[in-house]
């Protein structure tokens, strides 16, 4: 009785009958210190991206001191063979790079989510004729496809960016379907049904919600993916030449790796860098939004 009386009338924050919340996917994401490396090389790479004409306003293309000229006060980073600023470049280089990489994933993903939401949605012969062409794009050699498309139509930045993401999607497609298969006939749905609800408002509203975290995942590494294919084309000289990319300063640094190493190794490092901080962020997020983590209990 005593004890009754002397409880607090309020509990914790987060708790309910001596029993805490499970924490969200953020608590669960911070606490992953290799997450949060990943998360600050990325938003500081964005920051460069996005304050580029702030920070080396002019032509990146444009030369401004005398050529190979080695890392030094007038020139951070050096020069190339045509006497341009390496650190202009490589900051220039950085907009064209994640550019590349968010607008492929946004495409894949939208392309994905569309054709894996209504194959393992509706099932029947609309999943059958779905996969199979999910199938045919899966087993097409994507950067031989990108090296002849560049080369009968162009290597502009848009043409790269549409033919990436018409062939990133199958992977996201294969990962929703198997996630709503496994949703689609929850205690929820059937719930859903029962009170008279529509099959494209439970798709979108009960299933698609509960399907998206793998999803999510997913497009965060190809974001990767996109950035080295867009790299090795531009590094082919299958690039747009008129776009300042860091595939572009590696192709222009090819005859001069021996006598010019700063002309190879800063692209380097950022691409470098770049990939390992998305894959970081999205080892990350996968185990922030792993369902089995998200149903656990802190007691």
């Amino acid at each position: 009785m005593a004890s009754a009386l002397t409880r607090p009338a309020t509990a914790l924050p987060g708790e309910v009958s001596g029993i805490r919340r499970a924490p969200g996917w953020w608590d669960r994401f911070r606490q992953q210190p290799t997450a949060l490396v990943g998360l600050a090389l990325l938003l500081a790479i964005t920051s460069v991206a996005l304050l580029a004409p702030w920070l080396s306003p002019g032509d990146p293309l444009a030369g401004v001191g005398p050529a190979l000229a080695p890392p030094s006060a007038p020139h951070w980073l050096g020069t190339d063979d045509l006497g341009r600023d390496i650190l202009a470049e490589l900051l220039h280089g950085a907009r064209v790079s994640l550019f590349v990489g968010l607008a492929v994933a946004v495409i894949a993903t939208l392309i994905g989510i569309l054709v894996g939401a209504l194959a393992g949605f509706f099932g029947g012969w609309v999943d059958d004729g779905l996969m199979r062409l999910t199938e045919f794009v899966l087993v097409l050699p994507r950067f031989f496809l990108a090296i002849i498309v560049t080369t009968f139509f162009g290597g502009s930045l848009l043409n790269i960016v549409f033919l990436l993401g018409l062939t990133f999607w199958p992977s996201t497609a294969r990962l929703l379907r198997a996630q709503i298969l496994s949703l689609r006939e929850r205690e929820f749905v059937v719930a859903a049904r029962a009170v008279g609800a529509t099959e494209p408002a439970i798709l979108t509203r009960q299933v698609l919600p509960n399907a998206m975290p793998p999803v999510l995942v997913n497009a965060s590494l190809q974001v990767g993916g996109a950035i080295l294919i867009e790299a090795g084309l531009s590094f082919l000289g299958l690039g747009d030449r008129s776009q300042v990319s860091w595939g572009y300063m590696l192709n222009n640094a090819q005859p001069f790796i021996l006598i010019a190493w700063w002309m190879s190794v800063f692209p380097g490092l950022a691409l470098l860098l770049t990939v390992v901080a998305v894959n970081l962020v999205a080892d990350g997020l996968n185990e922030a939004w792993n369902p089995q983590l998200s149903d656990e209990v802190w007691r």
